[in-house]
């Protein structure tokens, strides 16, 4: 699988180079996934991969932390998502691409819709999926400490999905840094209503489209009608059998893709 160089990322700023891995796929309009938290393939985007190859250059990379891409051991810092954007940026400049459309799941999300605020004229459109909007996640708290403290705790599938992603040694370390981070940004908060964007989501103005599934054990009461009241431009799709990855769930993944498709089609 192909990987680039660059010279240096904010996303990992105590490297450099810092190597990005990525898996490429199709030909056709860029269409970059963004993965979550703990990696791409404990949620992999195989039937999106299959459904959109064909008229769109599909690239999916691994953030420096993740994957087979530059590893970090540091703790991530409070403000990672809008580091991650800037790297996403400096991904597209690497491979000379001007615009794409950005899937962003989970953490990704945050980063697509980031993407999206800061560098408006790189994104064709944004598919924002298993969204976040709130810093505080009172009621993901005692997941994110398990799974900081106790990694090992995850069911034998996942453990498996997870070495294989970012190696046997490394898998911990990824989902440490990641839940631990959660509760970080939650401790830190001044009101307990204050958003990841500082109150800028509103300013989104790339077409952009919400695929939250209806049962999204990591949503907050309220959090997606925040988002609706905030951004009510967008296009909202509730996957009603969807939980936190419609995309690779069995009961959600063909809905998902259709109201993609809808999206990426009507945007050309």
């Amino acid at each position: 699988m192909p990987a680039l160089e660059l010279i240096h990322s904010p996303h990992a700023p105590d490297h450099s180079p810092v190597n990005i891995h990525y898996r490429e796929f199709g030909s056709g309009r860029p269409l970059v996934f963004l993965h979550g938290g703990w990696g791409y393939e404990v949620y992999p985007f195989d039937r999106q991969i299959a459904a959109f190859e064909r008229e769109f250059r599909i690239l999916i990379p691994d953030r420096s932390g993740y994957g087979h891409s530059t590893r970090v051991a540091s703790d991530m810092p409070l403000d990672f998502h809008r580091r991650a954007a800037a790297e996403t940026v400096l991904f597209l400049d690497a491979l000379g691409i001007e615009r794409a459309f950005l899937w962003g799941h989970s953490d990704g999300a945050v980063i697509a819709a980031m993407t999206g605020l800061t560098a408006r004229d790189r994104c064709a459109g944004v598919i924002l999926e298993a969204f976040h909007f709130l810093r505080r996640k009172p009621g993901s708290r005692s997941f994110f400490e398990r799974f900081a403290a106790r990694p090992e705790d995850l069911g034998e599938e996942t453990r498996k999905l997870l070495a294989t992603d970012h190696g046997e040694t490394n898998w911990p370390t990824v989902l440490r840094r990641n839940c631990s981070a959660w509760f970080r940004i939650a401790d830190n908060v001044q009101r307990t209503d204050e958003d990841l964007y500082d109150g800028r989501l509103g300013e989104l103005q790339v077409p952009t489209l919400f695929l939250h599934g209806s049962l999204d054990p990591r949503t907050e009461p309220g959090e997606m009608d925040r988002v609706r009241q905030t951004i009510p431009q967008a296009t909202m799709r509730f996957i009603a059998s969807g939980r936190h990855s419609p995309h690779s769930e069995e009961n959600a993944w063909q809905e998902c893709n259709e109201r993609a498709a809808e999206f990426l089609r009507s945007n050309p």
